[in-house]
């Protein structure tokens, strides 16, 4: 399994879901599913990244945490929330296993080392959040997007992504004009290349450092 959270899970935890697990491709820009609705099935990225976006009043949207094969998607902090709290897209094509939610639901309930391994996700994931917010909050543009492609970068299965300059700018809620402009001056330095539909990590320590 190349999905690192179910990979962890000692053998007779992951036998009350493999059974029920299906692959599915994961499409760039495919809608998981929508805030406010019921989450029916729960994901695990075995390549790919889905984004969590946070709706705004306006019509755009922000995206406020990554997930890869590091982690599962359709579940928040409790065991499982009813209904979603953001919208979740696939931001990089990849390939999903996914489990009808209340067969998960069933079981977290039966096992308390799942549980755990849930809430020891959840925690990461809030971390995520919270440095994303402080990053959008503090940092200019040219660091967010450092930090947003290093995040991809985590999760990616190469160094070149695809990614439009229409797919950045929708994450980081700014202009596709304003990404062009900032993403020549990361270019400039040698940190990353870009070419029609995506973009190329060069060197990663100087993308850290920046």
């Amino acid at each position: 399994m190349d999905n690192m959270w179910i990979a962890a899970l000692d053998p007779a935890d992951r036998k009350r879901i493999e059974p029920y697990l299906n692959e599915r491709p994961l499409t760039q820009g495919q809608m998981l599913y929508d805030a406010g609705e019921a989450v029916e099935e729960v994901w695990f990225p075995m390549s790919g990244v889905v984004s969590l976006m946070t709706l705004l009043d306006d019509g755009r949207m922000i995206e406020t945490a990554a997930i890869g094969r590091e982690g599962l998607v359709g579940v928040t902090c409790g065991p499982l929330n009813g209904r979603a709290a953001s919208r979740a897209i696939a931001q990089v094509e990849g390939v999903s296993a996914c489990c009808p939610a209340d067969v998960f639901a069933d079981a977290l309930h039966h096992s308390e080392a799942m549980r755990t391994a849930l809430a020891n996700f959840t925690e990461s994931l809030f971390a995520q959040v919270q440095q994303v917010a402080a990053c959008n909050a503090q940092h200019r543009l040219d660091e967010r997007l450092a930090r947003w492609l290093l995040t991809i970068h985590d999760r990616a299965d190469e160094d070149r992504i695809r990614l439009t300059q229409a797919d950045i700018a929708g994450m980081l809620g700014v202009r596709r004009a304003t990404v062009s402009e900032v993403g020549a001056e990361l270019e400039g330095k040698g940190l990353i290349r870009r070419g029609r539909g995506w973009v190329e990590v060069l060197d990663r320590g100087a993308l850290e450092d920046a």
